[in-house]
């Protein structure tokens, strides 16, 4: 009998105080989950961590132990409150220091030595041991030290270190996913029943997700797993509950 693939997890840990205040609304997580999904990452945790040091290093200590993979967001620019280098050395208990690789990088965007100032050496501080993560935009780069990812939290140049270091990630089994209307039913017309079929099948995820339309609430039944037949199995379940409920509903 073949052994199930192993399932690969991972969490993000968002940094920034203008997150927490509401000044910059986040637009990475989203973004991260659409590659773990696609990558066929399961996506466990998202935490977010204003720019403090003792927040970010216990954060990142806490996910690194628990997930296969940590992918951190923000805290790596010039200016001082930038610290989440300094954070994930402490993490690790390793050194920090101007890395001369990324000082190349950045000397290839400010050729004037005049340009490359003390603010912007900031941004070539990596922990020692740690590899570069390319940033083809503004050539800053993330890094990546043991089973942490770290990246800008400038969504475009996050995307492009994630198109960069995705190649090098393990994956797992592509989650699939299926999705069912209720037909104008509520959720708490179907709870019950719903329970009942997701304890008969193993191995799927069921879930109700209500949406609303300005005019009317609409409940969608997803059903995810990653076997095709549990998931053609589990759809056919949900489809007869809702036949019945539909059959057995008071006009």
């Amino acid at each position: 009998m073949t052994e199930p693939a192993p399932v690969v997890t991972a969490a993000v840990l968002v940094i920034g105080d203008e997150i927490l205040s509401g000044r910059t609304k986040d637009k990475n997580i989203g973004t991260i989950a659409d590659y773990c999904t696609a990558l066929g990452i399961d996506l466990r945790e998202v935490r977010i961590v204003p720019d403090v040091e003792e927040e970010i290093v216990a954060a990142l200590n806490a996910l690194r132990a628990r997930w296969d993979y940590v992918f951190t967001t923000g805290g790596i620019g010039p200016t001082h409150d930038d610290i989440t280098a300094d954070a994930v050395a402490k993490a690790f208990g390793v050194g920090i220091s101007h890395d001369d690789r990324a000082v190349a990088m950045l000397r290839e965007r400010f050729p004037n030595p005049a340009d490359l100032n003390e603010a912007r050496l900031r941004m070539a501080r990596i922990p020692h041991g740690a590899d570069l993560v390319d940033n083809p935009i503004s050539k800053a780069p993330g890094f990546r030290i043991g089973n942490v990812i770290v990246m800008a939290g400038v969504p475009s140049i996050m995307q492009a270190m994630f198109d960069a270091v995705a190649p090098t990630l393990r994956t797992g089994v592509k989650m699939l996913s299926t999705s069912i209307d209720s037909g104008g039913l509520p959720e708490g017309a179907y709870g019950s029943a719903l329970a009942t079929v997701q304890k008969a099948h193993p191995g799927t995820v069921i879930g109700s997700y209500p949406s609303f339309d300005g005019q009317r609430f609409r409940n969608q039944i997803v059903v995810r797993a990653r076997d095709p037949e549990l998931l053609e199995t589990a759809k056919v379940a949900v489809e007869a509950m809702l036949v019945e409920l539909h059959a057995n509903r008071p006009s």
